[in-house]
């Protein structure tokens, strides 16, 4: 059965100024965990708080002695009348405890929590709270997304260097590789929206799941006990409820809710580290306050402390998969109640932690900076080593043999690489070119063979098409939430 809850009242207006310093100084000798007292969104922590599991137990005792009323136990509509007003006056205390709400509600003292087992409230309401956490996630994920296809289209064209084993490699765009992130971000999208819609209520199953104690109560009529499980479950805002259960719905929905949670962690990581990279390459960097200190040490510092901490959150996220794939495991047989306390931590650190990432990614989304000249300087570093193939090519269709250009171009191009490499100098490839009368009858195409536009292939077509046939249709059912802002504390 449910714990018993003790009940301690709030200190009202007329308390001293000494009584709160007390207060504010005991709160100060408890551990508060940093992801409610410090990061996480007001609607994410109110939706995994004790007021929001209470106060949906007592909505649950309601729907179900309506359900039955409705199915003819006599149950009257003066004690059905009773339970609501009485949860709706008190709907904002943390009293939702059966013995509390029966004491408040003598005449439906005898009706409430009828033929139920405590995982009657406590399962069904840890199903809600996974439900209203997906549907608080999906707006938020939805405007990064946004921020994002926002940034991907106005560099879609912008020539950067592409790296393979973090080495320079062929060129990309600036709009590519934000595509890149997002393609990893809508298949998170689609996970979430998936594992949410997935959801059932586990609904009226009794003790071990059989329903036996509401097949007596309606006195072996199978009918009226299905009837009951559909009208509560409708009652809930659920399409449908899972058909067979222990006494507890299987854990395996734990899994499956928070490994998607967990997939996206590994997502934004990937984006943020990649952020970071880039900040130390100075190519772009993410917002950055007029009153933001970098450093307390070095003041010329533009950390990139917003990425660090999706990082920082996103390794948690991922970390937390591993309890409940170890829970469910070890469910024996109808239940046992190794998974409670875990669960208590693992689901809603899960919601919260993914609720704080997805807000400070959007922040970064929204600010992002580039620095075209910065990536200019970096390709214009590498783009003569990667062109050698093209002025071989030309020089073939001006009547050069192939493997005396690239003879040529090879002594040449180690030369090159021996003034960066051993004397810290710019790449002079293309100066040791011009001098050597070999290259004579391509000079003139030098500049076009260079051209870092010529480098990038199909992505500015890429970046459209994907943003055009599979991101957008995607935010669609999101565009009234799409106004939100983030302004973060640092």
């Amino acid at each position: 059965e449910a714990p018993s809850h003790s009940l301690v009242s709030s200190s009202n207006s007329s308390s001293t100024g000494s009584t709160s310093l007390l207060n504010m100084e005991d709160d100060f000798m408890k551990y508060r965990s940093p992801l409610v007292s410090r990061y996480a969104s007001k609607e994410m922590a109110y939706n995994f708080s004790d007021r929001k599991k209470f106060t949906t137990w007592r909505k649950l005792w309601i729907y179900l002695a309506k359900a039955e009323k409705a199915l003819g136990l006599p149950i009257t509509d003066a004690q059905v009348q009773e339970m609501e007003n009485e949860e709706r006056k008190l709907r904002h205390d943390v009293m939702a405890h059966v013995h509390t709400f029966a004491h408040c509600c003598p005449t439906a003292a005898p009706i409430i929590h009828l033929g139920a087992t405590s995982c009657y409230v406590g399962d069904n309401t840890d199903l809600i709270m996974l439900r209203d956490g997906f549907d608080i996630l999906l707006p938020k994920l939805a405007r990064v997304i946004d921020r994002l296809a926002n940034f991907a289209e106005k560099y879609a064209d912008l020539p950067t260097l592409g790296f393979t084993h973090y080495q320079p490699a062929q060129l990309t765009t600036v709009g590519k590789r934000a595509c890149l992130w997002l393609q990893d971000l809508v298949m998170d999208m689609r996970n979430l929206q998936r594992a949410r819609d997935d959801l059932r209520f586990r609904g009226v199953k009794g003790t071990t799941g059989t329903q036996a104690s509401f097949l007596q109560l309606f006195q072996g009529d199978h009918d009226k006990v299905e009837e009951l499980d559909r009208m509560v479950t409708d009652m809930a805002g659920f399409k449908k409820s899972y058909l067979v259960t222990g006494q507890t719905y299987s854990r395996k929905v734990d899994i499956d809710s928070l490994s998607c949670l967990a997939s996206m962690g590994a997502t934004i990581h990937k984006i943020c580290t990649d952020i970071r990279l880039l900040a130390n390459m100075k190519e772009i960097e993410e917002p950055f306050e007029k009153e933001q200190i970098g450093s307390s040490a070095m003041p010329y510092k533009r950390n990139p402390m917003r990425a660090e901490r999706c990082c920082s959150l996103a390794r948690h996220l991922v970390a937390l998969l591993a309890d409940p794939l170890q829970t469910a495991s070890v469910q024996w047989l109808e239940r046992t109640l190794d998974d409670s306390a875990n669960r208590r931590i693992s689901l809603p650190e899960s919601f919260l932690t993914a609720d704080i990432i997805l807000t400070t990614l959007q922040n970064i989304t929204e600010g992002l900076v580039v620095y075209p000249k910065v990536i200019e300087r970096h390709i214009r570093h590498e783009l003569p080593f990667m062109a050698t193939e093209n002025l071989i090519m030309a020089m073939v269709k001006a009547g050069g043999n192939r493997q005396d250009c690239h003879e040529k171009i090879r002594v040449l191009s180690q030369q090159a690489a021996a003034v960066v490499k051993q004397e810290g100098g710019d790449n002079d490839l293309l100066v040791r070119v011009q001098a050597d009368p070999y290259f004579a009858p391509i000079l003139g195409q030098l500049d076009s063979l260079l051209d870092p536009k010529t480098f990038i292939g199909r992505a500015p077509q890429q970046v459209a098409r994907f943003l055009s046939e599979e991101v957008r249709p995607l935010l669609e059912p999101y565009k009234s939430k799409m106004d939100v802002k983030i302004e973060l504390e640092l």
